[in-house]
């Protein structure tokens, strides 16, 4: 796909989105879409995406990080809960509890708090 520019006699140049391809040794065309009506800076985002490019210049610049939470040291309560069998000190309970029940108990190593407190944490 690419942007083409083609002359309209007296009104500005039509900005069209076209595809092309080979068929018996000739080049085709097909019109996908015109894009006359954008403003030229989408229009020119448009270019640089379809020459994979990126629509913005940097993250850093369009994006500010306001709050990261972390999530490693729940990684590795979990693991090391699964590790030692945590699974099987819940295995009398429902089905649909137990992993409830690993969470509760991943939440208490973590951050100590009531048993009320944990659930509500949770959600």
């Amino acid at each position: 796909m690419h942007t083409e520019s083609v002359p309209n006699r007296n009104s500005p140049p039509a900005i069209l989105l076209r595809e092309s391809w080979r068929e018996d040794g000739k080049t085709r065309k097909r019109t996908l879409a015109n894009l006359s009506p954008l403003s030229p800076s989408v229009i020119e985002g448009l270019k640089v995406l379809l020459k994979g490019g990126a629509a913005i210049s940097s993250p850093e610049e369009t994006f500010v990080i306001k709050r990261s939470l972390p999530h490693g040291h729940v990684a590795a309560v979990l693991g090391m809960a699964r590790t030692i069998g945590a699974q099987k000190w819940f295995a009398s309970a429902p089905v649909t509890l137990q992993p409830l029940l690993l969470a509760m108990l991943a939440a208490w190593v973590i951050e100590p708090a009531s048993k009320l407190a944990a659930p509500s944490g949770l959600a």
